[in-house]
Formats: C-alpha cells, sequence, structure tokens
C-alpha cells in the first residue's frame, strides 16, 4: 500500500489503488446514460505524465459538451489510465492539485463532472502499481463498470470519448452503445483512428471526429 495525502471531497484510494471520487449523484429519475470522457488529450492538453498544475489546459470546448450533458441530467464520468504514478514519475498528491484545477476550472465555466477514476497499474509500474493487466486498466472496462455501480448510469445507453482505440475499446468492452474517437491528445498517432474504427460492431457504434466538438452530434447529446 503506498502513501496517500489528503483526499478532496469525495475522493477514495482503494486497497487497489484505484482512485474514485464521486462528485455528484443527483442526474434524475431511474438510470441515465453516461458520457465518459478520458483524460488528457480530451478534457485537458496532453501533456507527458501530466503533473504540474501550472500544464493544466482545458481542451477547448470541452466546458460546452461538458455543460450541455449537465443540462440534459446525463452522468458526465472521467475514467483515466494513470501509468505515470505506477512508473514513480508523480504521485497521487500532484494527481490531485492537477484533478482539482480541472474541476475548479471546469466550474469556473459552469460546468461539473459527476466522477473521476484513475488506474495508476501498469506492467512497468513499481510496487504496488506492478500489475499487467489489471482490469481497471483501459482497454480492460473495469472503471466504467465501477462507475455503473457507484452511479445509476445505463451503460447500453453510454458514450466514451477519447483519442486513444483504448478508450474506444474499453466502451465495447463495458457494453456502451458506442465511441467517439478524436484526433486531439494522441488520436492523430499513426493506427490510433484505424484501431478505433475497427472495434465497430452490430451492438458498438464507432464514430469519428477531430475535435471534443464532434461529441455534440452523438445520440445521448442530440
Amino acid at each position: 500500500m503506498s502513501i496517500h495525502p489528503p483526499l478532496p471531497f469525495g475522493a477514495a484510494i482503494g486497497d487497489d489503488e484505484i482512485w474514485r471520487q464521486t462528485l455528484n449523484r443527483a442526474m434524475g429519475p431511474g438510470r441515465r446514460p453516461a458520457l465518459f470522457l478520458d483524460r488528457d488529450g480530451v478534457v485537458v492538453d496532453e501533456v507527458n505524465y501530466l503533473h504540474r498544475v501550472e500544464d493544466v489546459r482545458l481542451v477547448d470546448g470541452v466546458w460546452e459538451i461538458i455543460s450541455k450533458a449537465n443540462a440534459l441530467s446525463l452522468a458526465v464520468v472521467i475514467v483515466t489510465n494513470q501509468a505515470g504514478i505506477g512508473r514513480g514519475h508523480f504521485g497521487w498528491e500532484e494527481f490531485v492539485a492537477v484533478q482539482e484545477a480541472i474541476i475548479d476550472g471546469l466550474a469556473g465555466q459552469g460546468a461539473f463532472v459527476n466522477a473521476v477514476y484513475a488506474c495508476p497499474h501498469h506492467a512497468e509500474g513499481k510496487p504496488p502499481h506492478d500489475v499487467a493487466d489489471h482490469e481497471y486498466r483501459k482497454p480492460n472496462p473495469g472503471m466504467l463498470l465501477r462507475a455503473a455501480r457507484d452511479l445509476p448510469i445505463s451503460l447500453a445507453d453510454s458514450w466514451i470519448v477519447g483519442d486513444r482505440a483504448g478508450d474506444i475499446e474499453a466502451g465495447r468492452n463495458a457494453g456502451l452503445a458506442g465511441g467517439l474517437h478524436i484526433l486531439s491528445g494522441h488520436g492523430a498517432d499513426d493506427g490510433e483512428r484505424s484501431a478505433a474504427l475497427a472495434l465497430e460492431a452490430s451492438a458498438f457504434s464507432v464514430r469519428t471526429g477531430d475535435t471534443i466538438a464532434a461529441a455534440a452530434d452523438l445520440p445521448l447529446l442530440g
């Protein structure tokens, strides 16, 4: 077990070293669709191993998409792999500071997320984060499935937005309706777009866009 800093509202780090933070459960009656968002490259600009508050920059247009989901009483959930913690490049204290900056930045634009999940495990991680294929590390669906246990989410009606094919695959593995692959962050890297499109299936739709603004046309936001 690693040493954890004081945690902000709604946050916990379990014995499995998974970050879980529930900020707002009020989403309307019954189970609701969720908009799942990768963090780096989708919510904030991609910075290699982002761990400094001064490097936090919200992606252009992201607060408008989140605000639209908020207005429709949809859950907005950030699901992020954090190998930088696992590899020892930074710790939970830096993660907390970055997350608080993101949440505050969104709040300043009248937008909010309902929950945040982060998995630090990686094959090259340092103990206790040296798990090669942890169930919560995307493309595995653990973070999304946990969100549906913590919040009244209908996974079958939900979508995920990501810049990596692994984000989209996590959505398919969790039984979501579909995924949107965008070109920000690592989205334009060789093979990412084609790998994401290859995940299209009869029960899982894959859409593409240049930026997060393309999420405005997703069925749950239409």
